[in-house]
């Protein structure tokens, strides 16, 4: 496992490099201070994502599902066309990016303990009617929020529209440092909890047993999947199936259960994917077409992958 480890940090560290350096044409302090600033936006990002990504399949007991997939980026869409609509394009362009940070994140995180709470409490350990009702509730959040959208000016639907995909081709350093200041110390508390994650993950009947309270641990554990996918959604924008991405793959790279080994693993193969990805598609391939756009295709086939994989065993 060492070496896998290894392996993944050097290919974070080639991604990073080139990311850095490739196409590189002009004034060098200027390049490297801008495009320093999108890596790190890329590498919290994947970090807050991936983490926030195990720790929800943790507490469900469920390696097919994800915040988004139960209706947590549809919350950031809801709050930013409710905005909108209150207070107008000019009032919303005329808040401070901070002020925005700091609501999008409040009311993200507050959202997201009572829509989780209410899925997990009502769901009492049924994967399926979990999934079924987290699907309904996400629709039902979308359908309000396309309801919302109809009644504003389509120059402001424009700017919701370029708002509902993650973007990282400008970062404000500003909004850097209070994502960094907000998911840090869930990113801590996590990697302090990794053991007793190893106890809920055996169930709430041999967590017990153990001398763990799985009711109060799942609702800590809720507690940092909020605040780290509210962080990161503030920050650049809903990610979709990313987290899905990451977690199939980390599983295979690091098939067991500890989460020791499972929560760096899922880390680096989080940055992998954002770094290595955002450098193809804008040094190789040339594109400007968002990176999440196509995460979120392929995190489809690769849930429907994972459906028909559980299905057939």
């Amino acid at each position: 496992m060492d070496r896998r480890l290894t392996l993944l940090c050097g290919l974070l560290a080639l991604s990073c490099v080139a990311f850095m350096l490739m196409g590189a044409v002009g004034s060098w302090e200027f390049l490297l201070q801008f495009r320093l600033r999108r890596l790190a936006a890329l590498l919290l990002v994947g970090i807050c994502l991936s983490t926030a990504t195990v720790l929800f399949q943790t507490i469900a007991g469920n390696r097919i599902l994800t915040p988004s997939l139960i209706g947590f980026d549809a919350l950031y869409v809801l709050i930013l066309t409710a905005m909108v609509q209150v207070l107008g394009l000019a009032g919303f362009a005329a808040i401070p990016a901070p002020v925005i940070f700091a609501i999008n994140l409040a009311a993200m995180t507050a959202l997201g303990m009572l829509l989780f709470g209410v899925l997990m409490f009502g769901a009492r350990g049924d994967m399926i009617k979990l999934v079924l009702t987290g699907i309904v509730a996400g629709i039902l959040i979308r359908s309000l929020t396309e309801f919302l959208q109809r009644m504003i000016d389509p120059s402001e639907f424009q700017m919701i529209q370029a708002a509902s995909f993650a973007r990282f081709t400008h970062v404000d350093t500003g909004l850097l440092v209070l994502t960094a200041a907000a998911s840090l110390p869930a990113l801590v508390l996590t990697w302090r909890t990794r053991f007793r994650l190893d106890v809920l993950a055996l169930g709430s009947e041999l967590a017990t047993g153990l001398g763990e309270n799985p009711q109060r641990g799942r609702r800590r554990v809720l507690a940092l999947i909020c605040v780290l996918v509210a962080s990161a959604t503030a920050l650049a924008g809903p990610s979709g199936l990313f987290g899905l991405i990451v977690t199939a793959l980390a599983y295979l790279v690091a098939p067991g259960t500890r989460h020791a080994v499972t929560l760096p693993t899922a880390a680096l193969v989080g940055c992998i994917v954002l770094v290595a990805g955002q450098t193809v598609m804008e040094r190789v391939l040339d594109l400007s077409t968002p990176l999440p756009v196509v995460v979120e295709l392929l995190g489809g086939l690769v849930f429907l992958f994972l459906v028909l994989k559980r299905h057939i065993r």
